[in-house]
């Protein structure tokens, strides 16, 4: 993950950029540490409506809603998606707060977003973030015993 950014005002505003001309570390940037995409996801095979579960892939760290192995998740992890600017405005199942999905819709970073704010904990103190509301797919169980009703924060609708 990126290192601890200064608050916005002491820096440049890349984020700001249409995210096709983002360099790769200004796109992972972009990252709040939410940890939600590290959620399983069902799918519903009639309809296609995806419903979100608070039960989080192997890899993430649920103290600090982290990747454990970022760098070789997909070898570890296949079905774990690389996110690109393209996907960012195609992928339905990512959460409504996402900056990746806010900035390919060229909205604005909440202002608890660390590049905003300064403050990687913001997006916990927000309740934004899976920390102390997920578990580990190691004890889970059956994914159907974990939806979660927050419908809206899994998914962003068509009017943003």
């Amino acid at each position: 993950m990126p290192p601890t950014t200064p608050p916005a005002e002491s820096v440049d505003r890349f984020w700001e950029r249409p995210i096709e001309t983002l360099s790769r570390d200004q796109w992972e940037a972009l990252c709040d540490g939410c940890g939600k995409c590290c959620l399983h996801k069902l799918e519903d095979e009639d309809t296609g409506a995806i419903v979100g579960t608070n039960v989080a892939c192997r890899l993430l760290d649920l103290k600090t809603a982290r990747c454990s192995d970022y760098r070789h998740r997909r070898s570890q992890v296949p079905d774990c998606l690389r996110l690109t600017p393209r996907l960012a405005a195609q992928v339905r199942w990512l959460p409504a707060t996402c900056a990746y999905t806010l900035r390919a819709r060229d909205l604005p970073l909440p202002e608890w977003h660390y590049l905003i704010s300064g403050d990687r904990d913001a997006v916990r103190r927000a309740g934004a973030s899976v920390i102390g509301r997920a578990i580990s797919e190691v004890v889970a169980g059956p994914l159907e015993n974990h939806i979660v009703e927050e419908r809206a924060i899994w998914t962003v609708d068509d009017d943003g």
